[in-house]
């Protein structure tokens, strides 16, 4: 489907900033039979030159991506630690009563829904993705196996199901028809029932060259401002808004009626002038965030065939949706990254999209390459403790931006 107009405020005055070329999509690791059968799709990114929403132009359709979704939350210690300090900022700040309900639109394998559980919350999960649901239900989780809209959403409130709390961890930027997805917000919620949504953050986006956070699951990529008026035209306002560094950089926001009994935190209007500071409210920010990404796949690119020649073996340490993003953007195949180490069973054995790097078991390796290309930059501090072994001894990870470089023990530079 193309985008003619802003998918949040309708606007036509969209700006195409970067172009990734024809990519698969991320999320579907062909088979070795399967790797000719690829289906390809235009990849473009747009700003609206009205409210500012970034979005991309074109994207395959949100069956094709999520039924058979690979991505699995609970092998994700990082995403599961965060989790349990999200659980705790919800609870302490909004004090439902015990016993009450909690949603999780785009709940996955149930590891936020078990942790509002072991504090005493009920909890539903709404996901369309059918491996994960089964996942879900193993860990005794409901879970209606559905896209949140307000269809789905209407749904529930007919069979009287009432929230206090509304969670989407890294989903509200998957949407195809954001507007529907609110509205469905506005079906069950009451005065006091909050909405929280956690998602990949503009700002850090763009400060940081991250754009292999652009991939065609990824509709929109979400500020502060844009979503201030989005909100509003539903009778709904920002409530709060915590910033944290999972994701490479991501916020936290609380929504709630215009008559929700919770103030608006200032921290809601400070951000919206960092914002503006930071320049997401002018185009030639995002001409020049391009520029310099084009500068940084140059630079790896020429990293990578350079220790090529010298004889240097070099994997990708995991295989995640924005390792494809890269990887075809910066066309790295397997003559330059011999294979991809991984902990999801969805993918061992398979081959990542687009560029057919083997994807092998990491626990099988029989002996750690002379670099790793960390394609799971977003958890860096994790890896370096969890290979503080492999970097003592001389091992180094490739990290891809915001500038090309090489990290060794503690994670310091060494190039």
């Amino acid at each position: 489907m193309k985008n003619t107009v802003c998918m949040n405020c309708g606007s036509k005055s969209l700006y195409q900033f970067i172009d990734l070329g024809d990519q698969p999509n991320g999320n579907h690791f062909p088979s070795a039979a399967e790797r000719d059968q690829e289906l390809f799709f235009p990849f473009s990114m747009l700003a609206c030159e009205d409210c500012w929403q970034v979005q991309i132009e074109e994207f395959p359709s949100p069956d094709f991506m999520f039924s058979n979704h690979p991505y699995i939350t609970g092998v994700n210690m990082p995403v599961v630690e965060h989790f349990e300090n999200l659980v705790s900022w919800v609870l302490d700040r909004f004090e439902p009563p015990k016993n009450s309900l909690v949603i999780d639109i785009g709940c996955n394998d149930g590891t936020l829904l078990k942790a509002f559980q072991q504090r005493g919350m009920r909890v539903l999960g709404v996901d369309p993705g059918q491996r994960t649901g089964r996942l879900c239900r193993a860990n005794g989780i409901t879970v209606c196996e559905t896209f949140w809209n307000e269809e789905s959403a209407r749904a529930l409130r007919l069979l009287n199901v009432r929230p206090s709390i509304i969670t989407a961890t890294a989903v509200f930027y998957h949407v195809e028809d954001i507007h529907s997805f609110v509205r469905g917000l506005r079906e069950v919620m009451d005065s006091k029932t909050v909405f929280v949504a956690q998602c990949v953050y503009l700002k850090d986006v763009i400060e940081k060259l991250q754009f292999d956070h652009f991939y065609h699951e990824h509709t929109m990529i979400h500020a502060i401002a844009p979503l201030k008026e989005l909100f509003a035209r539903y009778g709904m306002r920002l409530l709060d808004v915590d910033f944290c560094d999972v994701h490479g950089g991501s916020f936290v926001l609380y929504v709630g009626l215009e008559s929700s009994p919770y103030p608006t935190s200032p921290r809601i209007e400070e951000a919206v002038e960092s914002e503006k500071a930071a320049g997401l409210q002018s185009l030639e920010t995002y001409k020049e965030f391009t520029r310099k990404v084009e500068k940084n796949r140059s630079d790896l690119v020429a990293l990578l065939k350079r220790l090529k020649e010298e004889g240097k073996r070099v994997y990708a340490l995991g295989a995640p949706l924005k390792g494809s993003t890269l990887l075809n953007y910066c066309q790295i195949g397997p003559s330059l990254v011999e294979c991809a180490s991984e902990v999801n069973e969805f993918k061992i054995g398979k081959f990542t999209p687009g560029t057919h790097i083997p994807i092998v078991n990491e626990k099988e390796l029989s002996e750690h390459p002379d670099y790793y290309l960390l394609l799971s930059w977003n958890f860096a501090d994790f890896f370096v403790k969890k290979y503080s072994e492999y970097l003592s001894k001389g091992g180094r990870f490739i990290l891809p931006h915001p500038t090309v470089r090489m990290v060794g023990t503690q994670g310091q530079t060494v190039l």
